[in-house]
């Protein structure tokens, strides 16, 4: 009890440390702010993976089945009943066109990707039906379709009006390939949430878009969702294999990889660069530890002299550098939570603070700044700065027990 008061009042009193005292104090900060970026960091990065892949594997599936000649599918009712078969972890199978496209709306053309589907499977994709901002499913129907948020804002169209659509004609004639138009009306608008997929995507009728895109009774691929990502590889091998040769299976790791290795690699690497601040702040404890030993030289003398071991006076030390170190790890913990936890509240108030677009939809593809707290890493951080910060305290801590009061009372 006593080493834990000793050490309790060498912390409050700054007066006789000089400048150990504020050493000491950029040692509790530089913890705190290293513990709780490390913490924010890993929290928008985990979020933007996640929302990533939510966002892209909801409009792509989690495996896509089209065939190796890319001529369609003309039995994909029956092969779709075939994949249902194949693995019970597998929930939806969705039959699609998809086609890219060029809609010209008041006078403005947009290059754009045109996904066909049923009335049924475009329910059945929640992460586009339960987005309808404006229109309903039921409106989903002949001569109509669905866009995207950020097109309709860019096209300046709304509900009811006509825009034409036009893409390439399967017949290429004497002066090459010709392009085929036809007027459809907005029944809906959807927002996804991810800016890429907000303006670039059309939603059209299957029936519709079979006559269009002349594939009468056929589709271009089939979208296949599973209830775990991390399955996608085994699931596609199943299918692959019953499907054999003619088809070509692949899943979300194949086909959008890159982005998700980057997102990872960035990850790490801001991990590890934040990292450094941390072992900043436990070098301050070093040097402040090793400062107040110094300071405290008399102190220690007379400590020793009136009867305490050197384990006390290691103890007392060693409290001082754990005391910082806990207490500094506890207020990262709770400051990078907090700003983990609202990040996206506090990015809109300071756009308006600043009157400047901190976070644009055009670079990071997503509308609003997602973050998701891995417990597990946050542990991980905090168990890393705590256990250096008690490895720092061992020199000092050492080196003020092993003081000699005789020579330091002569001092």
């Amino acid at each position: 009890m006593i080493e834990r008061f000793i050490a309790l009042r060498y912390l409050k009193s700054g007066r006789n440390s000089g400048f150990a005292y504020v050493v000491t104090w950029f040692s509790f900060i530089g913890i705190a702010l290293g513990v709780a970026t490390l913490i924010i960091v890993t929290s928008v990065m985990n979020g933007f993976r996640s929302e990533l892949l939510d966002k892209i594997v909801g409009m792509k599936g989690h495996i896509v089945v089209s065939d190796v000649e890319h001529k369609g599918i003309s039995d994909y009712d029956n092969v779709s009943k075939q994949i249902e078969q194949v693995d019970k972890r597998i929930q939806k199978v969705i039959p699609q066109i998809e086609q890219q496209g060029i809609v010209v709306a008041n006078g403005q053309t947009r290059g754009v990707l045109v996904q066909a589907l049923s009335q049924q499977a475009l329910t059945q994709k929640k992460l586009v039906s339960e987005h309808v901002k404006v229109g309903k499913i039921s409106d989903f129907q002949k001569q109509s379709i669905f866009v995207g948020r950020r097109m309709a804002e860019i096209l300046g169209i709304k509900i009811g009006d006509a825009v034409e659509l036009m893409i390439p004609d399967s017949e290429i004639s004497t002066i090459g390939t010709t392009v085929k138009g036809e007027t459809y009306t907005i029944a809906g608008v959807f927002e996804v949430g991810m800016n890429e997929y907000d303006k670039n995507i059309i939603l059209m009728p299957l029936a519709e878009a079979q006559d269009f895109c002349e594939m009468p009774g056929k589709v271009s691929q089939i979208e296949i969702f599973i209830d775990n990502v991390d399955n996608s590889q085994e699931i596609a091998r199943k299918i692959a294999q019953m499907l054999g040769s003619k088809y070509m299976v692949l899943d979300w790791k194949h086909s959008d990889s890159s982005i998700f290795h980057a997102v990872e690699v960035e990850k790490n690497v801001m991990t590890l660069i934040l990292s450094i601040i941390i072992l900043v702040a436990v070098f301050n404890i070093i040097s402040g530890l090793t400062m107040l030993t110094s300071s405290k030289t008399k102190d220690i003398a007379i400590l020793r002299t009136i009867g305490m071991t050197k384990k006390s006076i290691l103890k007392i030390f060693f409290t001082i550098g754990s005391s910082i170190g806990l207490f500094g790890t506890a207020t990262g913990i709770s400051l990078g939570l907090i700003v983990a936890l609202n990040i996206d509240r506090i990015k809109q108030f300071l756009e308006k603070f600043s009157g400047s677009e901190l976070f644009s939809e055009e670079i990071y593809f997503l509308t609003q700044i997602p973050s998701k707290t891995d417990w597990k890493e946050v542990s991980c951080i905090s168990i890393f700065a705590i256990i250096l910060c008690l490895l720092a305290t061992i020199y000092p801590a050492q080196k003020a027990s092993k003081l000699d009061p005789v020579e330091a009372l002569r001092a």
